[in-house]
């Protein structure tokens, strides 16, 4: 294999971990906000604890192993997973925004020939990660590298909602990425050895901070 066909897969990933993808991720902060509001999460060093938090136990023991499944099932398999995938998303909000945003992620997948895109059914909700996992399978990007760009655009989402809510700067920003990132590979490997029985996990503090952010007064975000 010629050497820039090889980056075909890395070039795809950068496109599905862009903050300009069609998916509307913008418009979520999944609990930050609520977080803020409620004094939970008031500068750089709360929102280092919420975010790793996030990523040291929600993704690596639920996100990435159930990516890690989507990437590798059959059909049968993938509709299975994507049954447990929404099944654990806990409040109201949580669960609209990864069924909205699966469907615009489906919706671009279809329109760039994702095979498995054209064949879902479309009566079945279909979840942003398998959605995501889709494109992966299709276009060569492994496991190890469709973790790197999940976390990578999920953490991102997160620091623009933080800049938008006046925790801190984008230079304080890009340090704490730059922290937080340093734990990535670790997370990769954990989940790598999570057993499908074991794959799951609650957050209670961002699954109350969502419920409460349905009835927060003044709100930037939908969750």
């Amino acid at each position: 294999m010629h050497r820039t066909e090889s980056l075909a897969p890395l070039l795809h990933l950068l496109r599905l971990a862009s903050p300009s993808l069609p998916v509307g991720a913008f418009a979520w902060s999944q609990g930050l906000e609520a977080g803020v509001e409620l004094g939970w999460v008031d500068g750089p060093e709360t929102f280092a604890d919420w975010v790793g938090a996030a990523l040291d136990h929600g993704f690596a023991q639920q996100e990435l192993p159930l990516l890690q499944r989507l990437i590798a099932a059959d059909d049968a398999g993938r509709r299975r997973w994507n049954r447990l995938a929404l099944a654990l998303r806990e409040t109201a909000e949580l669960r609209e925004q990864d069924v909205q945003g699966g469907a615009a992620l489906r919706r671009l997948a279809t329109a760039t020939d994702i095979a498995a895109a054209a064949a879902w059914p479309d009566d079945e909700p279909i979840s942003q990660l398998t959605a995501y996992a889709l494109h992966c399978a299709q276009l060569g990007i492994a496991h190890p590298e469709a973790a790197i760009g999940l976390v990578w655009s999920w953490l991102d989402n997160q620091l623009a909602a933080a800049l938008k809510l006046g925790l801190f700067g984008q230079t304080r920003g890009q340090q704490l990425a730059l922290a937080l990132l340093a734990r990535v590979p670790a997370m990769i490997a954990r989940a790598a050895a999570v057993a499908d029985a074991d794959i799951g996990l609650s957050l209670p503090g961002q699954v109350l901070a969502s419920m409460l952010h349905e009835t927060q007064y003044s709100r930037l975000f939908r969750s």
